[in-house]
């Protein structure tokens, strides 16, 4: 139990170095010559959001359909994390998601138009910022007040500058790692507010209480769920995610608003889960 404990630190500390990289990183853009990759439909907020209860302020950035401003649609609204990484090659610290050339591409060939609000990661405050419990390890969870801050602040005004539909069953929230694992817990906590999430890679080994909190929190049958991990992300990924999907499906979750997906040789980041990001998107926001 110690072995596999030390073993799992010593792997997501090695994370946590990553991306205390990530200022240096961007830094460095210059000198390496990355230019931005942004598509032109992604806003990057003047406005810099007050987070309250963590004293901190954050950046927000939102993609909007093609031909947003010559429409008068209203549209669904997917709420990420670590926005840094969702848009540009040239903020991202470990490649990125292509989310804006993904949704594109969708809008024309299938139809499916959202909005996407990027929320940038807390960098050194990310791992506690990004779970609502505390870990021994890396302190004291502050994944409520991350939560509120996005379904208080960033949410209200969204749905006022935006044209969003901005009911349950229009509104998901989506991420990775320790986003998959603040997903979860956004769907789980204010299922009022999320219809729909997609947990990528999530770090349930951050802490037990996760499995509780999901028993005693059961899912109304219409909420939809989309799991994805990798063989080769190392830890107890895998096994994490197959025990919680166990779980939700022995509270009766319905199958046809469950999917787990494992894929062999794929491994903890941005690439694996850019790749998997569009059918993830058009399941979740089907009928």
């Amino acid at each position: 139990m110690m072995i596999n404990r030390l073993n799992r630190f010593a792997i997501y500390t090695a994370i946590v170095l990553l991306l205390s990289a990530c200022e240096k990183s961007q830094q460095a853009n210059i000198a390496e010559q990355r230019s931005p990759s942004a598509a032109p439909n992604v806003i990057v907020l003047d406005s810099v959001f007050d987070m309250p209860g963590l004293d901190r302020k954050r950046k927000v950035r939102i993609y909007l359909p093609p031909n947003y401003d010559s429409e008068t649609d209203y549209y669904p609204v997917l709420y990420m994390h670590d926005a840094q990484n969702l848009f540009d090659d040239a903020t991202s610290y470990a490649g990125e998601w292509r989310v804006d050339e993904t949704l594109n591409k969708l809008s024309e060939t299938n139809g499916l138009k959202l909005i996407v609000i990027g929320i940038d990661n807390g960098e050194d405050k990310r791992m506690t910022e990004l779970s609502a419990w505390d870990n021994d390890d890396f302190g004291k969870g502050e994944g409520q007040q991350y939560l509120s801050f996005i379904v208080d602040v960033v949410k209200p005004y969204v749905d006022t500058h935006y044209r969003t539909k901005a009911d349950i069953k229009n509104t998901g929230i989506m991420g990775s790692s320790m986003g998959g694992l603040i997903s979860h817990y956004g769907i789980y906590a204010r299922p009022d507010v999320f219809s729909k999430a997609g947990i990528y890679s999530p770090s349930y080994w951050y802490s037990q209480d996760v499995f509780t909190f999901t028993q005693d929190n059961p899912l109304p049958k219409s909420a939809k769920l989309d799991f994805l991990v990798g063989t080769e992300e190392g830890g107890d990924m895998v096994s994490g995610m197959e025990k919680m999907v166990s779980l939700i499906e022995s509270q009766g979750h319905p199958s046809t608003k469950l999917r787990s997906k494992i894929v062999q040789g794929a491994k903890h980041n941005e690439g694996f889960w850019a790749s998997e990001f569009e059918q993830t998107v058009l399941w979740l926001f089907s009928e």
